[in-house]
């Protein structure tokens, strides 16, 4: 089968290319420059020279192209997962989305694409007791940046699942973890709790959703084989965890001390409301829907094992039974405009 991929070149978009390859698709995937076709051409991938802004230039490369499926993994966030960092890529990555998005979605109805799979988030639920799942709202009247995302990611997904004549999935991704990503042990996450930066807000009963970016390659191949009804998914593993378990697990296995732990009214003062909300409002998802129809069967947190965190000898080897291989997991500052937890280098191309 022919796919076109939009944003091959980030944390999830590499893995996604190379599965997609192993399971025999002949892949497309859009580029800005002769350099970035030139290295897509030694990879085994056909590329497709356009600017996503330019939406003639988009609509011909995919009609040439002629694939069954796009792919849309557009996002341009910076190396950093800082408030800094992210408030100065948050006007790019919102214009990448929105604009650069629905002149692939655009080009891709009128080559008469048959399946349209874009990225999502799975973070931005409600908070609530229990487990969000695809149903439950969105946190649109959250604290600014989550709120600000809750309502840009309605608004990405509306668009798609309206779009007629093709087969619309949002495929809502929970915090990468693994190669390339903040949250690995040379992440920027890693960083920061290693410097004593990243604490528990009051009891840490936030609770994150984690997603390898391998897991997430898999689901979305999953996806794009005509696995699953069209519609939203939560993309996510099988253990959601509160920040005051996964926070300090995951500080002993990349080596760093015991984080800090700040009351509210001081992470307030520091970050704001959003800051708050990860650190204690966060809500899990339920993978339960992907499971069943994408026969999605992701790998536990790689740093906390039946409930046991994860060590690291000196040399980086894992001190676990059963010898898992550690990359990491998660982060809790409050950059202004929070989006995946991922990233090497923008997924544009």
């Amino acid at each position: 089968m022919k796919i076109f991929v939009a944003g091959a070149t980030g944390a999830v978009g590499r893995p996604l290319i190379a599965r997609l390859l192993s399971d025999g698709h002949s892949v497309v995937a859009l580029t800005r420059s002769p350099d970035g076709a030139q290295a897509l051409v030694e990879m085994g991938i056909e590329p497709a020279i356009a600017d996503v802004f330019d939406f003639a230039a988009v609509k011909a490369v995919v009609t040439r192209a002629q694939p069954e499926v796009v792919i849309e993994q557009l996002t341009a966030l910076p190396k950093t997962y800082t408030r800094e960092s992210m408030t100065a890529a948050a006007p790019f990555n919102t214009r990448i989305r929105l604009e650069g998005g629905a002149n692939v979605l655009s080009a891709a109805q009128a080559a008469g694409v048959r399946r349209y799979l874009r990225q999502s988030i799975a973070f931005w639920a409600v908070p609530g007791p229990g487990l969000a799942d695809e149903a439950t709202p969105l946190a649109v009247d959250g604290p600014p940046a989550v709120a600000a995302d809750a309502r840009l990611v309605t608004e990405l997904e509306h668009r798609l699942l309206g779009t007629p004549d093709i087969e619309g999935i949002a495929l809502r991704y929970g915090f990468f973890y693994g190669p390339g990503t903040w949250f690995s042990p040379e992440g920027d996450v890693a960083r920061q709790v290693r410097q004593q930066q990243f604490p528990i807000v009051g009891s840490g009963e936030g609770v994150w959703s984690w997603l390898h970016i391998e897991d997430a390659a898999i689901a979305t191949a999953a996806a794009a084989a005509a696995q699953g009804n069209p519609g939203i998914y939560l993309i996510a593993n099988d253990r959601p965890l509160p920040v005051r378990e996964w926070l300090p697990a995951f500080a002993k296995w990349v080596n760093a001390p015991p984080p800090p732990q700040i009351s509210v009214a001081d992470a307030l003062k520091a970050g704001g409301a959003d800051a708050v909300y990860y650190g204690t409002q966060m809500r899990g998802v339920s993978n339960a829907r992907a499971k069943r129809e994408l026969s999605f069967q992701p790998r536990p947190l790689e740093w906390v094992v039946d409930g046991s965190s994860l060590g690291r000898a000196e040399d980086g080897r894992d001190l676990a039974p059963g010898g898992h291989h550690g990359i990491s997991g998660g982060g809790l500052s409050s950059p202004g405009e929070l989006d995946q937890a991922c990233l090497s280098q923008p997924d544009l191309l």
